[in-house]
């Protein structure tokens, strides 16, 4: 099918769409993933095509909606079971071949069961993995997996793809280029998911999608998947007021619940067809629907829009994009005093170390103790070494509240999902956390909960960017949060790594992305000092370097064999192994004076690591400033 023919298509009446694979295949027993019964249960899948066909569908997507090489074949967690695509490479031989086979069937299995008054369109997902800065798929790992998939639906025979689901809008770019690289004259829908929040609506986010959307050459557009029809039908109406493209809409049927651990939607079709008519008075084209609807959902669109008309058929070229009213500034928090700082004085922090359990009292106190002598912040841990300690945002908050210091807040990506980064990030600002070095984490099989699971959805780099957005007044889908955040972002850098010219880029990322201000691992020899010194000029970034006192040859010997990033050279070594057992935290801070001292000039601010989070040792250190 041609892009002509598409809109010629539209212009005659209501497209009425096909309903959930997933959940028809799921209610007859075949496991997920279930793009993979395209091979497995071919016969399930085309009589499913085939009910949904009689039900009224005359846009009939084919069932492989996950089926790209991330989402396929991602290679689980040590100790879990292997993805059930990896049984069946042995009879495919290859990741190529068996992402190829299930999409081309897939697109056959769909046009063997319909009729030729039928489409058949290409269903394409994301990619399964935040792209880049956020994540660590790389974006041409993602244009080849979707190149892959698409391809093979080509061969199978679709008219045209439906990009659905997405949610980052850089991804959905990368596919709609794709998409026309590969079929310049097949017609293409590009879909977004909207989240259940009439903030969403309120803040202009389908508009703002339709606008920019519509400029990528598509030819249809529209939300589906995770609202309910009520909440859709405001959907549409917000992007018919910014787009005279034809617009997709395929709702779920409600809100689910769980019932003996299986999804349930329970809106009657009926009220499922009312809505659709709705819809199209509102603008949509093309209604179907998504996870949880049925054929009888389907049957109910169809007897509802038989006789209604569509308002909009129309090709790119015409398409005007609509002036908006401005959005309303919105106002801007009160910042941290280091920002202010950064810069213009040196800046000392002090990292204490947080206790198992809940008391923490000899933190606060120390963190009083600190700040009567001059240092300026506290930096606390956030479950370091995948240790069960205390959330690290009421740690952070209760050492500002009573011992009146400022807290860097360390803040993992190894124990939330991109939701909870988010929502927990939010709940630091409000409660006036404003300080935060963002880190991957380490992973859970290290510490006190090994079968723990770590999540990772984002790494370092996307963490910075989430707390970019913020400072811009977004989170990632692009829904206002009600002011300007102010977060002074800090970010991680090791001069020891073991791919030194990969730190160096992974750096450039950080601050590309939004960084503020660089903490280092603990240092211990001038060339790396000066070595740092000059990059982050280059980068114009401020910068602390970490020192960390040795309290004994024991403490030395692990620091330097066992901990990644961290080297101490060999005279240093010697002499703590020299030194007698009482007298040997003396020589550690000794050793550790002189280094600040010669450090000092270099570096914007000191980040010190006492062992054992000890004030004392930490102000014994700072002596050396003061002489």
């Amino acid at each position: 099918m041609t892009r002509a023919e598409f809109r010629e298509r539209i212009a005659q009446g209501v497209l009425v769409a096909d309903g959930a694979l997933g959940t028809m295949l799921a209610l007859r027993g075949v496991p997920a993933p279930y793009e993979l019964a395209n091979l497995t249960h071919p016969e399930i899948v085309r009589a499913l095509h085939r009910e949904y066909y009689e039900a009224g569908a005359r846009l009939i997507e084919t069932n492989t909606y996950y089926a790209n090489r991330v989402r396929l074949l991602n290679l689980p967690e040590r100790g879990s079971e292997l993805p059930p695509a990896y049984s069946l490479l042995e009879q495919f031989g290859s990741p190529e071949t068996l992402v190829e086979r299930i999409n081309r069937v897939g697109a056959q299995l769909a046009r063997e069961a319909v009729g030729a008054d039928a489409l058949v369109f290409g269903a394409v997902g994301p990619v399964g993995k935040p792209l880049e800065p956020l994540g660590d798929m790389r974006l041409e790992e993602a244009e080849h997996a979707f190149e892959e998939q698409m391809r093979a639906l080509i061969e199978g025979g679709v008219d045209g793809f439906i990009l659905e689901t997405f949610i980052d809008p850089r991804e959905l770019q990368l596919a709609i280029g794709v998409a026309r690289c590969l079929a310049p004259d097949s017609p293409i829908i590009a879909s977004k998911g909207f989240v259940e929040d009439g903030e969403t609506l309120m803040d202009g986010l389908p508009e703002r999608f339709a606008e920019q959307i519509q400029a990528l050459d598509v030819d249809a557009i529209g939300g589906n998947c995770i609202v309910g029809p009520q909440r859709m039908l405001d959907i549409v109406r917000m992007m018919a007021g910014a787009t005279e493209l034809p617009i997709s809409t395929m709702p779920t049927p409600g809100l689910p619940q769980l019932v003996r651990g299986q999804v349930v939607y329970d809106i009657h079709p009926d009220y499922f067809g009312k809505y659709a008519a709705r819809l199209v008075e509102a603008g949509a084209s093309i209604v179907g629907g998504c996870c949880g609807t049925t054929p009888d959902h389907t049957r109910a669109i169809a007897q509802q829009v038989r006789h209604l008309k569509t308002k909009r058929a129309t090709t790119i070229s015409s398409v005007r994009t609509r002036e908006r009213t401005p959005q309303e500034e919105l106002p801007t928090a009160e910042p941290s005093r280091i920002a202010g700082l950064l810069g213009k004085e040196r800046i000392i922090t002090v990292e204490l170390d947080l206790p198992r359990g809940l008391k923490i009292q000899k933190v606060i106190e120390g963190a009083r103790l600190l700040k009567q002598h001059g240092v300026h912040m506290i930096d606390i841990s956030d479950g370091a070494r995948a240790r069960l300690r205390m959330n690290v945002i009421a740690t952070s908050h209760l050492v500002q509240r009573d011992a009146g210091i400022e807290v860097m807040m360390h803040f993992a990506c190894r124990d939330r999902n991109l939701l909870a980064i988010q929502s927990d990030l939010l709940g630091a600002h409000a409660l006036g956390i404003r300080n935060v070095l963002a880190i991957t984490g380490d992973p859970a099989q290290i510490g006190d909960y090994p079968t723990a699971t770590s999540v990772f959805d984002v790494d370092a780099v996307g963490l910075v960017r989430i707390l970019r957005r913020f400072n811009e007044g977004r989170d990632l889908a692009g829904n206002s949060i009600g002011v300007y955040a102010n977060f002074t972002i800090a970010a991680a850098y090791n001069p020891l790594a073991p791919d030194q010219d990969a730190e160096d880029e992974r750096l450039r990322r950080k601050i590309d992305e939004g960084a503020h201000l660089i903490y280092t691992q603990p240092l211990f020899e001038m060339a790396l000092v000066e070595r740092t010194a000059e990059l982050l000029r280059k980068l114009g970034t401020p910068w602390f370097v970490g020192v960390l006192p040795l309290r004994s040859a024991r403490h030395a010997e692990f620091m330097h064999n066992e901990v990644p990033g961290i080297s101490i050279p060999e005279p240093i070594l010697q002499r703590m192994a020299d030194a007698p057992e009482d007298s040997a935290l003396q020589v550690g801070l000794e050793i550790a004076q002189a280094f600040v001292r010669e450090a000092d000039p270099y570096a914007q601010g000191l980040y010190l690591m006492p062992p054992a989070g000890s004030a004392q040792i930490a102000l014994r250190v700072l002596e050396a400033l003061e002489r």
